[in-house]
């Protein structure tokens, strides 16, 4: 009887008891998370304007280097369109005849290092100069069609561009052709600037990650600053550093994925403006737009840069901050 009584008044006492007993478990720690979540979006909705510029800042820093990385991999591709392999054009002269330029043909096919042969006729020739600009009315005032004809022979798989130079001198040795240019020398120059632009992007990359690392530890700190007294109480009653931490790692995260997504639009909108002359550019080489890598998988990577770089920042500033927390 007395040890019923005495449980009675434990239990009593337990109902009681002002502090709630501490639940642990997978539930409890997603449901602490899920409650992080929702302050931080309260906090930052709060003072969108701060919040506005810390991710226009970050997604400036990340605009630019993924851009970069999006002009080298079209041009990587628009190189890849051409199959890699080197080629010429010779240009006829404006009184060449048809058996002149069969007889250039000829000596082209027959070499096997030689993989196709196409010739533009002067009539093509014209068509195509007045579909790509805005000169047909001063055409029409000319009376004889001003372009020659041009022939283009692209090299066989594997042949080495060593046999370009004797081919070349013996193309321009013929008669009627006026001028054989080397279309290699295009692809190198693409290549070369490819190779520019991508390694102009790690630099970049770099430098501008590292400040959108600082912009987001600076914003931040001085969400720390702004609820230090809260800290201070959470240190006094025996918060880890962990727990302390966890929700301006929070705040890293969003502002990384505002910055993240910021900077797609930001891309998306200076591709739009450069489409329209950059589709007349390659229609001039008789090659089609196709904007390659802005893709869901260029997006979430963009995210997930920008997310872990807000973490990395909000990791750096809590940790100094918290570790010099003082309690008075």
């Amino acid at each position: 009887m007395a040890e019923a009584t005495e449980q009675h008044a434990g239990t009593r006492r337990r109902s009681g008891d002002p502090w709630p007993p501490v639940r642990t478990g997978v539930g409890a720690w997603w449901r602490d998370h899920l409650r992080i979540a929702r302050e931080t979006v309260h906090f930052v909705s709060a003072r969108l304007g701060t919040s506005l510029l810390v991710w226009l800042l970050v997604g400036i820093a990340l605009a630019l280097p993924a851009g970069l990385y999006l002009i080298e991999r079209n041009l990587s591709g628009m190189t890849a369109a051409w199959e890699g392999r080197p080629g010429l054009t010779a240009y006829f002269e404006l009184g060449a005849n048809e058996q002149q330029i069969r007889a250039v043909v000829d000596v082209l096919e027959k070499d096997r290092a030689v993989a196709d042969v196409s010739v533009t006729s002067p009539d093509q020739a014209l068509a195509e100069f007045r579909r790509y600009t805005d000169l047909a009315d001063a055409l029409d005032l000319l009376e004889s069609n001003p372009l020659p004809a041009s022939l283009k022979a692209t090299l066989a798989p594997g042949v080495e561009t060593a046999v370009l130079d004797p081919l070349l001198d013996r193309v321009g040795s013929l008669p009627g052709v006026a001028e054989v240019v080397l279309e290699k020398t295009w692809l190198e120059r693409v290549s070369d600037i490819s190779s520019v632009v991508s390694r102009l992007g790690v630099i970049l990359g770099l430098l501008f990650g590292t400040g959108a690392l600082l912009v987001t530890a600076t914003s931040v700190r001085l969400a720390i600053e702004a609820r230090l007294e809260e800290l201070k109480v959470l240190k006094l009653i025996g918060a880890t550093e962990r727990q302390m931490r966890r929700p301006f790692l929070y705040f890293g995260a969003f502002y990384g994925l505002g910055g993240g997504l910021l900077a797609a639009m930001l891309i998306s909108l200076c591709l739009l403006i450069v489409e329209a002359p950059l589709s007349n550019l390659l229609g001039s080489y008789d090659q089609e737009l196709h904007l390659a890598g802005f893709d869901a998988v260029f997006l979430g990577g963009l995210l997930t840069i920008g997310a872990l770089l807000g973490v990395l920042g909000a990791l750096v500033a809590a940790r100094q901050r918290i570790n010099d927390l003082e309690i008075l």
